[in-house]
């Protein structure tokens, strides 16, 4: 259910302001969950279908209690997922997985990507974490956004269109930049095209995932999106 525009790549420059999922696009958060769940006990012969559960999983949490900081979705998720195999868990193993995105690498192309793209954009992260752990990430990155919104700065989790609400206002505030100048930057079609799309908000998909099944570590949409820009 997509639809997908080819568009000329020079169309760019009409952009001001570039706004970027984080995890799953600049960093490999399927990587760094995978070794973070091994850790606490929590494994798959299949590492697809477990990403998968995750998925599942980490969705629910963060629609029924949007409130939580991400650490405590994470810790949710391990619980859930120790129960789904079978596995005990203790707080202090809750915990370790709560705070394992400090550890999620970067993707080998990011941090140049974004020094270039720095030099003829302003560069904003709207991300489902918490300011913490994203500024952990940021120096992983060794990278300097111009702005960062936050699920703990909105109270929502994205596909909730609250977060791209939220985050239009606020380029709108500190760069004078309208809808028309702003492009978002994404892996996941379920978190941020669907929403995206319906926001009437420029896209680009960089697929992480391709050449792969499936959605990973993010459910499958079922709702229409457009990518206005791909990448692989």
């Amino acid at each position: 259910m997509s639809q997908q525009v080819n568009s000329n790549l020079a169309a760019l420059r009409n952009f001001k302001v570039l706004t970027f999922d984080c995890y799953g696009t600049l960093i490999d958060w399927e990587k760094g969950i995978l070794v973070a769940l091994k850790e606490i006990g929590i494994v798959d012969e299949d590492n697809q279908r477990l990403l998968g559960r995750f998925a599942n999983v980490e969705h629910v949490v963060q629609e029924e209690e949007p409130g939580l900081l991400y650490p405590q979705v994470l810790s949710r998720c391990a619980d859930k997922l120790a129960e789904t195999y079978n596995v005990k868990i203790s707080d202090e193993m809750r915990s370790k997985f709560g705070a394992s995105v400090q550890f999620w690498p970067p993707f080998p192309d990011t941090p140049e990507a974004l020094q270039r793209l720095q030099k003829h954009f302003k560069l904003v992260i709207l991300s489902n974490v918490n300011r913490d752990s994203f500024a952990l990430s940021e120096k992983n990155m060794n990278a300097k956004f111009d702005l960062v919104c936050t699920a703990q700065d909105i109270g929502s989790y994205k596909p909730d269109l609250r977060n791209f609400h939220y985050v239009l206002e606020k380029v709108q505030q500190h760069f004078g930049a309208e809808k028309p100048q702003v492009l978002h930057v994404f892996q996941s079609l379920f978190h941020d095209a669907v929403p995206a799309t319906a926001m009437g908000i420029s896209t680009t998909h960089i697929d992480r995932r391709f050449g792969m099944e499936g959605g990973g570590a993010t459910p499958t949409p079922s709702e229409p999106y457009t990518l206005n820009y791909y990448f692989k």
